[in-house]
């Protein structure tokens, strides 16, 4: 028997006098109320309600056991009301997991906004361009780049992260300008390794069929800042996210090329470490990010 029932059924006995009044209450059957508080006195060994005509009356004992088993019951209501209340409410701690620059960028901007519209939540912010355990890490909420492997992960899809090949009017002047993807074997491209590992671009036009292009440069990084940095200083062409290269271009000091042809795009998602019983702080940025990313928002300010 759960023990908790046969306590509930008890209390609820004894207040109402009766096992008919108690069952007409919890919405059970008068012999279901009476086999559990049955079950209870043969567990204890002890009787604990006296019956008679007149109705149900408590023993020595029983009065004892009823006034502890109510305190018990109190807590319990108490301790579900706190589980309740965090579960309904944004407050607390939420941990976020993101990669650097998109983390630095995007995220950050985002989640001071966030906190200005749950001011009872405290925010823990992780920066690494790495996929790490977001149990053993303690992370709630992960932001990830690209196609999600099979896990017991929960998961939500957030939205596109496009990609604009770059360069600045000064270095086009110079060694002229990309017409086709073909074009760009003749260029120095600059590689962001993280995503570019093999030095090959994919580029897609319409209904066509994908183009596939080797490219090298003089510079190969892990660091999308400082694959920026050297398109600015008129090294050469680059293929870059839209949030890292947007700012520039809106300045003037870079340019889009190849803009006919599309770049493959990365999937957005926030990953959390349960797709059950996710708690409100969680859904309420899950909700957030989803409503941010919809449609060209690399174009829009977070």
């Amino acid at each position: 028997m759960d023990r908790i029932t046969g306590w509930r059924l008890f209390v609820r006995a004894t207040e109402s006098g009766s096992f008919s009044k108690a069952a007409r209450d919890l919405n059970l059957t008068q012999p279901t109320v009476t086999k559990h508080v049955a079950a209870l006195e043969s567990q204890l060994g002890a009787r604990l309600l006296s019956r008679n005509t007149r109705g149900l009356s408590l023993t020595e004992v029983g009065a004892l056991y009823y006034d502890k088993c109510k305190e018990i019951l109190e807590r319990i209501e108490e301790a579900d009301g706190i589980a309740n209340a965090s579960r309904d409410q944004v407050r607390g701690t939420l941990r976020i997991g993101t990669s650097v620059a998109f983390g630095r960028r995007v995220i950050t901007p985002l989640t001071l906004e966030f906190m200005k519209r749950h001011p009872q939540l405290r925010i823990d912010l992780s920066f690494e361009d790495t996929y790490v355990d977001l149990v053993a890490r303690g992370i709630d909420v992960a932001i990830r780049m690209g196609k999600l492997a099979d896990s017991s992960l929960g998961a939500r899809y957030l939205g596109t992260n496009p990609w604009v090949m770059v360069a600045t009017p000064a270095y086009l002047k110079k060694h002229g300008t990309p017409r086709a993807p073909s074009d760009l074997t003749r260029h120095n491209v600059l590689i962001y390794s993280t995503v570019l590992g093999d030095d090959r671009l994919h580029f897609v036009r319409g209904g066509q069929r994908p183009l596939n292009v080797a490219v090298q440069g003089s510079l190969r990084a892990n660091n999308l800042s400082a694959i920026l940095h050297a398109v600015h200083a008129h090294m050469g062409l680059a293929a870059l996210p839209w949030y890292v290269a947007g700012q520039s271009i809106a300045a003037g000091k870079v340019v889009a090329v190849l803009d006919e042809y599309t770049l493959p795009a990365q999937e957005i998602h926030a990953v959390y470490a349960s797709p059950r019983q996710v708690p409100a702080k969680e859904t309420a940025l899950i909700a957030y990010l989803q409503d941010f990313f919809q449609g060209e928002w690399w174009r829009r300010k977070a």
